[in-house]
């Protein structure tokens, strides 16, 4: 079973090395460190138990398969509106609905905050990311050229209003 979280210090390792993997430029500890503080952040994982991935690496103290952290998110409050700052799912759980999950919550997070719409920004290559977010109901707003680097590329922004 996957179940969202909110992160905590011991998470960072983790969610460094999925970052690392997936997303460019990569955060330093001490910004996520930072979001995780913030008091206008949600800063989560989803996390799975070992049964869930197939991992069989077992805790010496209970013989159960250890929890494996399988991806993160991290969104902001600004204002009454929100941004979705960075999502990330590991390799080896990706299409398998845990990006959506964690969108999930943070879309359920803007809602209990009665916030009026999301923000996020996507490399345009990103065509995975694109349709989840279209399925969620995001829709593109404009495109920002030259936005990320390694590699230099356009970002979409993309918006979703909330009712």
């Amino acid at each position: 079973m996957v179940s969202i979280t909110l992160a905590t210090g011991d998470h960072l390792p983790r969610v460094l090395e999925i970052m690392k993997e997936s997303v460019s430029p990569v955060w330093t500890s001490s910004a996520l460190l930072h979001e995780m503080q913030k008091g206008d952040s949600l800063f989560i994982v989803a996390v799975a138990d070992g049964n869930e991935t197939g991992n069989s690496s077992l805790c010496a103290q209970d013989r159960e398969p250890s929890p494996v952290l399988l991806g993160f998110a991290v969104f902001r409050q600004v204002g009454d509106d929100g941004e979705l700052l960075q999502i990330a799912v590991d390799k080896s759980a990706r299409r398998k609905g845990v990006g959506g999950l964690l969108l999930r919550a943070a879309l359920d997070y803007a809602g209990d905050n009665m916030l009026k719409s999301v923000f996020l920004e996507v490399r345009e290559s990103n065509e995975a990311a694109v349709r989840l977010y279209k399925k969620h109901g995001f829709s593109l707003l404009r495109v920002r050229k030259d936005y990320y680097d390694s590699p230099s590329e356009d970002a979409l922004v993309m918006k979703r209003v909330l009712e």
